[in-house]
């Protein structure tokens, strides 16, 4: 909803990493905001497995946690990069995919 009302068109949700990977082959969505922690697989793993080399999707991890919490795993991971739950906006979504 935070970012619905910030101009993003949310077009699906998922509780669990494989349905996030079964949301993104069905929804073809240019950004996925992916939570690093999901029930049944990490979403480090997630980002890898949907990051494969085409540039769609965009992915960017997020986490109440910090993010040197997770030391090089974000960037392993094929993600566009993290943003804290807390600092989670529109403008910080933006910011991060203009990189």
């Amino acid at each position: 909803m935070l970012l619905e009302v910030e101009g993003y068109e949310v077009i699906g949700e998922a509780p669990d990493g494989m349905s996030a990977l079964e949301a993104v082959r069905e929804l073809d969505p240019d950004v996925v905001l992916l939570d690093v922690n999901l029930p049944d697989i990490d979403g480090f793993d997630v980002s890898a497995r949907l990051s494969n080399g085409s540039g769609r999707p965009t992915i960017v991890l997020c986490s109440s946690r910090d993010p040197g919490d997770f030391g090089p795993l974000v960037s392993r991971s094929g993600a566009r990069g993290f943003i804290g739950k807390a600092d989670l906006s529109g403008a910080a979504l933006a910011a991060l995919l203009e990189q």
